[in-house]
């Protein structure tokens, strides 16, 4: 059964940084595709980000250009560092794989709360 386990978040001002980290375990990590999503209050769950193996990286229009994904095989881990950030991006913080059809391939983690505000 494969968990995922999500950091880093905060709560931070108009313009911060921050770093997310979500390490997986009980599974062939490297093979995946895998994603950043976020559910703010209220809203859908969206996808933000997206790395293969090898990195190619997509990103959301809204998260372009100020968001960065990565990830370490060797770690089972997906990284998202976030930088000039909004209070927009104010949300739950969850990873996972890309599955058939681009749905969540495993269940969620408990997610990581980032709060962006003055």
């Amino acid at each position: 059964q494969v968990q995922l386990v999500e950091s880093g978040g905060g709560l931070v001002q108009p313009g911060g940084s921050l770093s997310l980290s979500c390490a997986a375990s009980g599974t062939i990590f490297s093979i995946y595709v895998m994603a950043w999503y976020r559910q703010a209050p209220g809203k859908q769950r969206e996808r933000v980000a997206t790395i293969t193996n090898p990195a190619t990286t997509n990103y959301a229009d809204s998260v372009k250009g100020r968001f960065t994904i990565s990830r370490d095989n060797a770690k089972k881990t997906v990284y998202l560092q976030m930088n000039s950030l909004k209070p927009e991006d104010t949300a739950v913080y969850y990873c996972n794989a890309l599955g058939p059809g681009a749905a969540p391939a495993w269940s969620w983690g408990q997610g990581t709360q980032v709060t962006v505000s003055s």
